[in-house]
Protein backbone atom coordinates (compact mmCIF):
# COMPACT_ATOMS: atom_id res chain seq x y z
CA UNK A 1 0.00 0.00 0.00
CA UNK A 2 1.16 3.28 -0.87
CA UNK A 3 -0.04 6.30 0.23
CA UNK A 4 1.01 9.99 -0.41
CA UNK A 5 1.41 11.93 2.19
CA UNK A 6 2.31 15.70 2.61
CA UNK A 7 6.00 17.20 3.63
CA UNK A 8 6.80 17.70 7.20
CA UNK A 9 6.55 16.34 10.47
CA UNK A 10 3.41 13.78 10.71
CA UNK A 11 1.26 11.56 12.81
CA UNK A 12 -0.79 8.28 11.06
CA UNK A 13 -3.72 7.16 11.98
CA UNK A 14 -4.08 3.81 10.89
CA UNK A 15 -7.71 1.86 11.11
CA UNK A 16 -7.73 -1.49 9.92
CA UNK A 17 -11.52 -2.96 9.89
CA UNK A 18 -12.66 -6.57 9.75
CA UNK A 19 -14.96 -8.91 7.38
CA UNK A 20 -18.10 -8.36 10.06
CA UNK A 21 -17.15 -4.42 10.47
CA UNK A 22 -14.99 -4.20 13.95
CA UNK A 23 -12.30 -1.93 14.10
CA UNK A 24 -9.31 -0.99 15.29
CA UNK A 25 -7.17 2.36 15.42
CA UNK A 26 -3.58 3.34 16.78
CA UNK A 27 -1.78 6.54 15.84
CA UNK A 28 1.90 6.12 14.65
CA UNK A 29 4.12 9.39 15.33
CA UNK A 30 7.22 10.06 14.51
CA UNK A 31 6.43 10.22 10.39
CA UNK A 32 8.25 12.59 8.05
CA UNK A 33 6.16 12.50 4.94
CA UNK A 34 8.13 13.13 1.14
CA UNK A 35 7.03 13.69 -1.84
CA UNK A 36 6.63 10.07 -4.03
CA UNK A 37 8.91 12.16 -6.71
CA UNK A 38 11.49 11.71 -4.65
CA UNK A 39 12.16 8.09 -4.45
CA UNK A 40 15.38 6.41 -4.39
CA UNK A 41 16.22 5.44 -8.04
CA UNK A 42 19.89 5.19 -9.61
CA UNK A 43 20.70 7.56 -12.29
CA UNK A 44 23.85 8.07 -14.31
CA UNK A 45 25.64 11.28 -13.42
CA UNK A 46 26.04 13.86 -15.74
CA UNK A 47 27.41 17.29 -16.13
CA UNK A 48 24.85 20.75 -16.38
CA UNK A 49 27.31 23.27 -17.47
CA UNK A 50 24.45 25.94 -16.95
CA UNK A 51 24.26 25.40 -13.62
CA UNK A 52 28.17 25.45 -13.10
CA UNK A 53 28.04 28.40 -14.31
CA UNK A 54 25.09 30.03 -12.59
CA UNK A 55 26.84 28.26 -9.03
CA UNK A 56 30.05 29.65 -9.92
CA UNK A 57 29.00 33.07 -10.71
CA UNK A 58 27.93 33.17 -6.63
CA UNK A 59 31.04 31.70 -5.14
CA UNK A 60 33.09 34.22 -7.34
CA UNK A 61 31.47 36.67 -4.24
CA UNK A 62 32.95 34.79 -1.46
CA UNK A 63 36.71 35.46 -0.28
CA UNK A 64 38.34 32.98 0.50
CA UNK A 65 38.21 28.92 -0.54
CA UNK A 66 34.82 27.30 -1.93
CA UNK A 67 33.74 24.14 -3.02
CA UNK A 68 30.24 22.76 -4.25
CA UNK A 69 28.54 19.60 -5.39
CA UNK A 70 24.84 19.63 -6.57
CA UNK A 71 23.38 16.95 -8.44
CA UNK A 72 19.31 16.26 -9.02
CA UNK A 73 19.04 12.57 -8.62
CA UNK A 74 16.00 11.81 -10.36
CA UNK A 75 18.13 12.75 -13.71
CA UNK A 76 21.45 12.89 -12.24
CA UNK A 77 22.03 16.17 -13.17
CA UNK A 78 24.33 18.50 -11.77
CA UNK A 79 26.93 20.84 -11.13
CA UNK A 80 30.72 20.90 -9.20
CA UNK A 81 33.31 22.73 -8.51
CA UNK A 82 36.36 22.09 -6.47
CA UNK A 83 34.75 19.25 -5.35
CA UNK A 84 37.71 17.22 -4.74
CA UNK A 85 39.58 19.81 -2.74
CA UNK A 86 39.95 19.11 1.04
CA UNK A 87 38.87 21.14 3.47
CA UNK A 88 38.55 20.04 7.20
CA UNK A 89 35.34 18.60 7.72
CA UNK A 90 33.97 20.15 11.33
CA UNK A 91 31.08 18.44 12.47
CA UNK A 92 30.07 16.95 8.09
CA UNK A 93 31.64 13.62 9.38
CA UNK A 94 29.43 13.13 12.06
CA UNK A 95 26.67 11.76 9.70
CA UNK A 96 29.49 8.98 8.60
CA UNK A 97 29.72 8.11 12.19
CA UNK A 98 26.02 7.64 12.41
CA UNK A 99 25.98 5.33 9.30
CA UNK A 100 28.85 3.30 10.81
CA UNK A 101 26.98 2.80 13.96
CA UNK A 102 23.78 1.94 12.35
CA UNK A 103 25.02 -0.52 10.43
CA UNK A 104 26.83 -2.26 13.25
CA UNK A 105 23.68 -2.38 15.11
CA UNK A 106 20.25 -4.65 15.12
CA UNK A 107 17.83 -2.99 14.14
CA UNK A 108 16.93 0.78 14.80
CA UNK A 109 17.64 1.95 18.11
CA UNK A 110 14.20 2.08 20.29
CA UNK A 111 12.81 5.22 21.71
CA UNK A 112 15.20 6.60 24.79
CA UNK A 113 17.47 3.96 23.78
CA UNK A 114 21.15 5.20 25.04
CA UNK A 115 22.50 5.07 21.65
CA UNK A 116 19.28 6.81 19.91
CA UNK A 117 19.80 9.08 22.63
CA UNK A 118 23.64 10.11 21.55
CA UNK A 119 22.42 10.03 18.19
CA UNK A 120 20.07 12.54 18.26
CA UNK A 121 22.26 14.44 20.26
CA UNK A 122 24.97 14.16 17.64
CA UNK A 123 23.29 14.71 14.65
CA UNK A 124 20.31 17.15 15.75
CA UNK A 125 22.60 19.45 18.20
CA UNK A 126 26.14 18.53 17.01
CA UNK A 127 27.03 17.57 20.28
CA UNK A 128 30.65 16.44 20.26
CA UNK A 129 30.75 14.49 23.83
CA UNK A 130 27.85 12.31 22.11
CA UNK A 131 30.19 11.50 18.77
CA UNK A 132 33.01 10.42 20.85
CA UNK A 133 30.54 7.97 23.26
CA UNK A 134 29.45 6.54 20.13
CA UNK A 135 33.32 6.17 18.38
CA UNK A 136 33.85 4.66 21.41
CA UNK A 137 31.19 2.09 21.51
CA UNK A 138 32.19 1.37 18.06
CA UNK A 139 35.97 0.67 18.65
CA UNK A 140 36.89 0.65 22.52
CA UNK A 141 38.39 4.63 21.76
CA UNK A 142 38.20 7.05 20.11
CA UNK A 143 40.66 6.03 17.68
CA UNK A 144 39.01 2.83 17.26
CA UNK A 145 36.15 3.73 16.26
CA UNK A 146 37.67 5.91 13.61
CA UNK A 147 39.30 3.30 12.19
CA UNK A 148 35.47 2.11 11.49
CA UNK A 149 33.76 4.63 10.31
CA UNK A 150 36.96 5.08 7.46
CA UNK A 151 36.59 1.85 6.81
CA UNK A 152 33.03 2.27 5.69
CA UNK A 153 33.38 5.64 4.10
CA UNK A 154 36.13 3.79 1.83
CA UNK A 155 34.04 0.90 0.87
CA UNK A 156 31.03 3.77 -0.56
CA UNK A 157 33.78 5.45 -2.46
CA UNK A 158 34.22 8.24 -0.03
CA UNK A 159 38.28 8.38 -1.03
CA UNK A 160 39.30 11.39 0.19
CA UNK A 161 37.62 11.69 3.81
CA UNK A 162 39.28 10.94 6.71
CA UNK A 163 37.47 10.94 10.37
CA UNK A 164 41.02 11.38 13.02
CA UNK A 165 39.81 10.31 16.03
CA UNK A 166 37.38 12.21 18.33
CA UNK A 167 36.08 15.78 18.48
CA UNK A 168 37.23 18.38 21.09
CA UNK A 169 34.67 18.38 23.94
CA UNK A 170 34.49 22.15 25.38
CA UNK A 171 34.36 24.42 22.38
CA UNK A 172 25.27 10.02 -20.87
CA UNK A 173 26.70 13.04 -21.49
CA UNK A 174 30.31 13.88 -19.08
CA UNK A 175 29.99 12.76 -16.46
CA UNK A 176 30.07 16.05 -13.36
CA UNK A 177 33.77 16.60 -13.47
CA UNK A 178 35.03 16.66 -9.36
CA UNK A 179 38.75 17.83 -9.87
CA UNK A 180 40.64 20.22 -7.15
CA UNK A 181 41.20 23.65 -8.43
CA UNK A 182 42.28 24.98 -5.01
CA UNK A 183 43.02 23.76 -1.45
CA UNK A 184 43.27 25.28 1.99
CA UNK A 185 46.33 24.52 3.52
CA UNK A 186 45.18 23.33 6.96
CA UNK A 187 47.49 20.65 9.12
CA UNK A 188 46.54 17.61 10.31
CA UNK A 189 42.78 16.86 11.68
CA UNK A 190 39.93 15.23 9.90
CA UNK A 191 38.88 16.48 6.66
CA UNK A 192 36.89 15.52 3.69
CA UNK A 193 35.12 16.92 -0.17
CA UNK A 194 32.06 18.48 -1.34
CA UNK A 195 32.31 15.42 -3.32
CA UNK A 196 32.57 12.88 -0.76
CA UNK A 197 29.90 14.49 1.10
CA UNK A 198 27.50 13.48 -1.69
CA UNK A 199 28.63 10.44 -2.27
CA UNK A 200 27.45 9.31 1.54
CA UNK A 201 24.17 11.57 1.29
CA UNK A 202 23.39 10.04 -1.67
CA UNK A 203 24.06 6.41 -0.76
CA UNK A 204 21.84 6.80 2.17
CA UNK A 205 19.11 8.07 0.76
CA UNK A 206 19.30 4.90 -2.23
CA UNK A 207 19.73 2.25 1.12
CA UNK A 208 16.38 3.60 1.70
CA UNK A 209 15.22 1.13 -0.76
CA UNK A 210 17.71 -1.54 -0.87
CA UNK A 211 19.60 0.50 -3.19
CA UNK A 212 23.29 1.93 -4.19
CA UNK A 213 26.80 1.44 -2.71
CA UNK A 214 26.24 1.48 1.12
CA UNK A 215 22.92 -1.41 0.82
CA UNK A 216 25.52 -3.56 -1.11
CA UNK A 217 29.02 -2.80 1.21
CA UNK A 218 27.11 -2.92 4.28
CA UNK A 219 23.93 -5.23 4.08
CA UNK A 220 24.14 -4.32 8.41
CA UNK A 221 22.98 -0.91 7.33
CA UNK A 222 18.94 -1.72 6.52
CA UNK A 223 16.59 0.17 5.27
CA UNK A 224 14.59 0.95 8.27
CA UNK A 225 18.05 2.56 9.55
CA UNK A 226 18.49 4.97 6.24
CA UNK A 227 14.71 5.89 6.53
CA UNK A 228 15.77 6.29 10.68
CA UNK A 229 18.78 8.73 9.94
CA UNK A 230 16.86 10.33 7.34
CA UNK A 231 14.33 11.43 10.27
CA UNK A 232 17.06 12.51 12.09
CA UNK A 233 18.28 14.82 9.71
CA UNK A 234 14.95 16.26 9.01
CA UNK A 235 14.68 17.36 13.06
CA UNK A 236 18.11 19.17 12.48
CA UNK A 237 17.10 22.57 13.59
CA UNK A 238 20.71 24.41 12.16
CA UNK A 239 18.87 26.92 10.24
CA UNK A 240 19.96 29.33 7.43
CA UNK A 241 22.40 27.88 5.51
CA UNK A 242 21.47 24.94 2.65
CA UNK A 243 17.75 25.62 4.28
CA UNK A 244 18.48 29.60 3.91
CA UNK A 245 16.43 30.19 1.46
CA UNK A 246 14.35 27.38 -0.07
CA UNK A 247 13.55 25.97 3.70
CA UNK A 248 10.82 28.81 4.29
CA UNK A 249 9.14 27.47 0.34
CA UNK A 250 6.14 24.86 1.01
CA UNK A 251 5.76 21.77 0.48
CA UNK A 252 10.44 21.85 0.44
CA UNK A 253 12.39 20.00 3.00
CA UNK A 254 15.87 19.81 4.04
CA UNK A 255 17.50 17.42 5.61
CA UNK A 256 21.14 18.14 6.16
CA UNK A 257 24.07 18.13 8.86
CA UNK A 258 26.55 21.32 8.94
CA UNK A 259 30.02 21.53 10.53
CA UNK A 260 31.81 24.75 11.00
CA UNK A 261 35.39 26.00 12.69
CA UNK A 262 36.38 29.41 13.23
CA UNK A 263 38.15 29.63 9.14
CA UNK A 264 35.99 27.10 7.89
CA UNK A 265 31.77 26.62 7.68
CA UNK A 266 29.74 23.78 5.52
CA UNK A 267 27.05 22.36 5.16
CA UNK A 268 25.36 19.24 3.37
CA UNK A 269 22.01 17.43 2.60
CA UNK A 270 19.15 16.74 0.31
CA UNK A 271 16.67 19.26 -0.57
CA UNK A 272 13.48 17.56 -1.07
CA UNK A 273 10.30 19.16 -3.06
CA UNK A 274 7.16 18.41 -5.01
CA UNK A 275 9.55 17.02 -8.28
CA UNK A 276 11.90 15.11 -6.72
CA UNK A 277 15.59 15.82 -4.49
CA UNK A 278 18.72 16.75 -5.18
CA UNK A 279 22.00 16.83 -3.13
CA UNK A 280 23.85 19.42 -2.56
CA UNK A 281 27.35 20.20 -0.38
CA UNK A 282 28.38 23.59 -0.11
CA UNK A 283 32.26 24.10 1.42
CA UNK A 284 34.29 27.10 2.33
CA UNK A 285 37.57 28.51 3.96
CA UNK A 286 38.18 31.71 4.86
CA UNK A 287 41.50 31.85 7.07
CA UNK A 288 40.55 35.22 8.65
CA UNK A 289 37.64 34.17 9.80
CA UNK A 290 34.13 32.81 7.81
CA UNK A 291 31.81 34.40 9.57
CA UNK A 292 28.08 33.88 8.15
CA UNK A 293 28.83 34.54 4.55
CA UNK A 294 29.19 30.14 4.32
CA UNK A 295 26.32 30.38 5.47
CA UNK A 296 24.47 32.66 2.65
CA UNK A 297 27.24 31.03 -0.25
CA UNK A 298 25.40 27.51 0.93
CA UNK A 299 21.88 29.31 0.45
CA UNK A 300 22.00 30.78 -2.37
CA UNK A 301 23.48 27.48 -3.82
CA UNK A 302 20.73 25.32 -2.84
CA UNK A 303 18.11 28.28 -4.07
CA UNK A 304 19.79 28.30 -7.43
CA UNK A 305 19.62 24.83 -7.60
CA UNK A 306 16.27 24.45 -7.24
CA UNK A 307 15.40 27.07 -9.76
CA UNK A 308 17.03 25.19 -11.89
CA UNK A 309 16.00 21.78 -11.64
CA UNK A 310 12.27 22.97 -10.86
CA UNK A 311 12.50 24.75 -14.33
CA UNK A 312 13.59 21.69 -16.08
Amino acid sequence: MHVELPTGDLSVRVTTITGDGRRSSQTVTGVYGLPAAASPRVTRARDDPQLESELRGLTHRFHGTTGFYVQDLGTGRGAAWNARARFPAASTLKLALATTVLAAQSGVPPPGSYVGQLLHAMLVYSDNASANALEVSLGGSTSGGSHRVDALMRSIGMTESLMYGGYETGAIARAIPSRVESQPSFGVGKYTTAADLATLLRSIWLAAARRGPLHAARPGFTPDDARYLLWLLAEVRDTDKLDGIVGTRPGVAVLHKAGWIDAARHDAGLVFWRGGVFVASVMTWNVAGDGIAGDRLAARCAARALARFGRT
